[in-house]
């Protein structure tokens, strides 16, 4: 792969030369086309002077015994003319010097073109009736070529040496056009890994400012990242502390207790701990595995009931029997993702369930006028300046805090899933009793209502 610089100098050169060829071209269009007005102007002038010069008796009218006069010499371009004065019975009267025997042209007066001694000639006739002559004046065309030749080569010859220097003028410019490049590429050469301040414009042109802007937006979207990965580490790091360390303290309270009851306690406080660390576990992968998915899955269709069902399999076992659909939610068909809509509704459902007393209900509805699916619980709800907060990752609301239970992370993952379905959470408190309403937006379309739905 070229440098970018090789890459603006051979373009800018070739454009440059390209555009020299095409005023070379339309230079020597011109200058042709003046040439020939030129010279096609002093034919006739020759021809009209001599003309003038045989009426007023200063060259010979008649052709005289043996060789025809030598007409005087003319002077500056002139002297590349040919002149003939022909009487009109064809006879020659007099000729410049070095033109030819051959009579130059048998048409009438003005211009005409013919081969004479194997050369192209391009002739001017002025006809005197009064004299019974006719003036031909007449130059070469290869003349004329030659003229526009030397004419074309003057124009070449100083680009053809001014053009290195153009060359080593535009390396040179670019090289400096490129300068503020080379600054921060030595910038980001001398940082470590660890470095991710944002990259200083400094003067560089506007060109390169969207370059700058997009690697100091990377640089903090890895810097957050990585601050999230540390955060997700620490984090993890404590909260598996806590029943690792009463995993231990139980396992030898179990090994050292002499009584049954005592130790079957242990055991049980153990297993308990397991499925704790285990939830944690779990949940920390799920979110790790939302953050690495870059784009969203396939939607497949699914019916609202089933994805209901299938999520309730997959969470915990207890409360499958206090989840309600209503009569159009059990119609209701979901365009969306099918792991991540598990996983979102999984979460909800675990969080509803978990908050919902054991004689209540959590109520699954269409809500939004068919944009948007409801999860609503009857448990205490959530004070008013906790809701906005209640997907940031390991938050714990003020209840849980108080009795040390939960991670923070399940509203956290089933947000992201939601995302993940092109959807968005929406928490808000009951109004007509205490429980809080999991409302998840879709974009339209992804919910349909089957026709029974009406009924």
């Amino acid at each position: 792969m070229r440098s970018l610089r090789v890459r603006l100098f051979a373009t800018l050169i070739a454009a440059t030369g390209a555009l020299w060829l095409i005023a070379a071209a339309w230079i020597y269009v011109g200058a042709r086309q003046e040439v020939e007005h030129v010279l096609d102007t002093r034919l006739q002038e020759a021809a009209r002077m001599v003309a003038s010069l045989v009426a007023s008796g200063d060259m010979p009218a008649k052709p005289k015994a043996g060789a025809p006069a030598t007409l005087p010499a003319l002077g500056g371009y002139e002297r590349q003319l040919s002149c003939q004065i022909w009487s009109f019975d064809d006879r020659l009267v007099a000729r410049s010097s070095g033109a030819p025997d051959q009579k130059l042209t048998d048409g009438g007066s003005g211009f005409s073109e013919r081969v004479v001694n194997g050369e192209p000639w391009r002739v001017f006739a002025v006809e005197d009736e009064a004299k019974g002559i006719r003036v031909l004046v007449g130059d070469r065309l290869g003349l004329r070529e030659q003229l526009v030749a030397d004419l074309i080569k003057g124009l070449l010859w100083p680009a053809a040496l001014i053009l290195p220097l153009l060359g080593l003028l535009i390396w040179i410019s670019v090289g400096r056009g490129l300068k503020p490049l080379d600054r921060i590429a030595r910038e980001l050469g001398r940082r470590d890994a660890e470095d991710m301040r944002p990259v200083d414009p400094g003067t560089a042109p506007s060109e390169i400012r969207p370059l700058t802007v997009a690697l100091n937006d990377l640089f903090h979207k890895v810097e957050r990242a990585r601050r999230h990965e540390r955060d997700v580490t620490a984090f993890a790091a404590h909260e598996l502390r806590t029943p690792l360390a009463g995993l231990k303290t139980q396992a030898q309270i179990a090994a050292a207790a002499k009584e049954p009851a005592i130790r079957d306690r242990a055991l049980k406080q153990i297993l308990s701990a397991v499925d704790r660390t285990s939830r944690l576990v779990s949940q920390l992968l799920a979110l790790a595995r939302l953050d690495a998915e870059a784009s969203r899955a396939a939607p497949e269709t699914i019916t609202l009931r089933a994805a209901i069902q299938d999520a309730l399999e997959l969470s915990r076992p207890a409360g499958s029997a206090r989840v309600e659909l209503t009569a159009d939610a059990r119609v209701a068909t979901l365009r969306a993702p099918r792991e991540p809509l598990l996983l979102m509704l999984r979460n909800l459902l675990e969080n509803a369930l978990e908050h919902t007393p054991p004689q209540g209900v959590v109520t699954c509805r269409i809500g939004s006028g068919g944009a948007a699916l409801e999860l609503v619980d009857e448990g205490p709800g959530a004070p008013e300046e906790e809701l906005h907060r209640l997907t940031q990752r390991f938050f714990r609301g003020s209840a849980k805090v108080a009795t040390g239970e939960g991670a923070g992370l399940g509203l956290a993952i089933a947000a992201a899933a939601a995302e993940r379905c092109g959807a968005r959470l929406v928490f808000e408190n009951r109004t007509d009793r205490p429980g809080l309403l999991a409302r998840i937006v879709f974009d339209p379309g992804q919910i349909v209502m089957e026709p029974a739905a009406a009924a």
